[in-house]
């Protein structure tokens, strides 16, 4: 578990692991989709994260959901669904999924939840 500043975003790495799929959570504060698609631009320098299947995300900005899937159909709602919970604005948080070669079914709902709750324990958001 790694825990690394990657383009403006804090990144705890190789959280979880299933089946071949490996997770990480990044997150930072961002108040426009400006400033989210520069942290996701940040994250993406990093070849790793590029090459990730899929990096979802979602932020409540100015009182405006946002979210995006990037193919992890339900991810960014369920990621959006978390911060309204927490009460949280202006903070983008994003999970990141290398697909492993096996579909995990709804498990992959239960690690995307596993994985914003990391990053809320880790940085005291929660």
């Amino acid at each position: 578990m790694a825990e690394a500043s990657a383009g403006g975003l804090l990144t705890f790495d190789k959280i979880i692991s299933d089946r071949g799929s490996r997770y990480a959570v990044s997150g930072g504060v961002a108040h426009d989709r400006d400033q989210v698609a520069a942290l996701l631009a940040g994250l993406k320098r990093q070849k790793r994260f590029a090459k990730a299947t899929h990096n979802s995300w979602a932020a409540i900005l100015s009182g405006e959901p946002v979210k995006d899937d990037d193919g992890e159909s339900g991810a960014g709602t369920l990621i959006l669904q978390m911060l309204e919970r927490a009460g949280i604005s202006n903070h983008v948080i994003v999970v990141t999924r290398w697909y492993g070669g096996k579909h995990l079914g709804g498990d992959r709902f239960r690690h995307v939840a596993d994985a914003v709750r990391h990053y809320l324990d880790q940085t005291g958001l929660g």
